[in-house]
């Protein structure tokens, strides 16, 4: 009868800290204010899962489900990350199904230490090229954007401001996993401004009144493009920190483009620009 106690404090226990946990993820994946607050995200899928792993993310908590996790990958991941002292729960399928938002569960997800560089730790800007963004309007956009810059091997974003969210799961889970591999961050427009001046940095902004064809203008070794928000552009304060501007020529019945289309053929223009470059 004893014994029979123990084990069932033992279930009660191990219950309620699964369903505190499964809370801590219901909170990161619905409120930004939880997210910024514990520096976390969470990430769910087998791709998302793989890629965490393999660009070394901090993780703080595995979650998985024994009978709906068919990946042998990552069943082996789990079994090594639990070895290296990661914490790993194994909900049951309906609990697995509870957090989930893919339209057929996983069975793997992690809540992940959110990786932010700092302005002046960034010796150079690296790579092809930079996104300076102040706002955008839709996180699929986003997500899109940081697709396609690793993709043309752009380093990352510098987010202007605290109106984006690089961790949102609508941008995470647009992104396909490319957020990663990408580089973000946040600082204001005088450090910005500032930075730029002693680095001797060119900012290049998009726009449809930019003097120059994007297709025809000498890129630098690295650039760093500004692009507005979808609907109202460039902000004055954004046009002030570019040098130059650069427009896409599109047909004059189309009044503008998509940010995420736009940024896509400049990031593309720049990657083409570098290889004849370096040919």
């Amino acid at each position: 009868m004893a014994h029979g106690n123990v084990s069932n404090a033992t279930q009660q226990l191990k219950f309620t800290a699964n369903a505190a946990k499964i809370a801590e993820i219901q909170k990161l994946q619905t409120h930004r204010t939880y997210r910024d607050a514990s520096k976390q995200f969470y990430v769910e899928g087998v791709r998302n899962f793989i890629r965490v792993i393999d660009y070394k993310f901090d993780i703080s908590t595995i979650v998985y489900s024994e009978k709906l996790l068919t990946s042998a990958i990552a069943r082996k991941l789990v079994r090594r990350s639990r070895r290296a002292g990661i914490p790993c729960i194994n909900l049951s399928p309906e609990q697995f199904r509870h957090i989930s938002h893919t339209e057929k569960a996983s069975g793997i997800g992690a809540i992940v230490n959110q990786n932010w560089q700092k302005l002046d730790r960034i010796s150079s800007p690296e790579s092809l090229c930079w996104i300076i963004l102040e706002t955008v309007r839709s996180p699929g956009n986003f997500g899109t954007l940081i697709r396609t810059s690793e993709a043309f091997g752009g380093a990352g974003f510098i987010l202007l401001g605290n109106s984006i969210d690089p961790f949102d799961p609508n941008v995470v889970r647009a992104s396909m996993g490319s957020i990663y591999n990408q580089k973000f961050i946040r600082t204001g427009f005088s450090k910005l401004s500032k930075w730029l001046y002693h680095k001797h940095y060119t900012v290049i902004g998009a726009s449809p009144d930019g003097a120059f064809n994007c297709h025809k203008f000498n890129y630098p070794t690295t650039t760093l493009i500004c692009l507005g928000e979808e609907r109202q552009g460039l902000t004055q304060k954004q046009r002030d920190l570019c040098q130059h501007f650069v427009r896409i020529p599109i047909a004059s019945t189309v009044d503008s483009l998509n940010l995420a289309v736009a940024g896509s053929l400049l990031m593309y223009e720049i990657y083409q620009h570098s290889l004849f470059k370096n040919a």
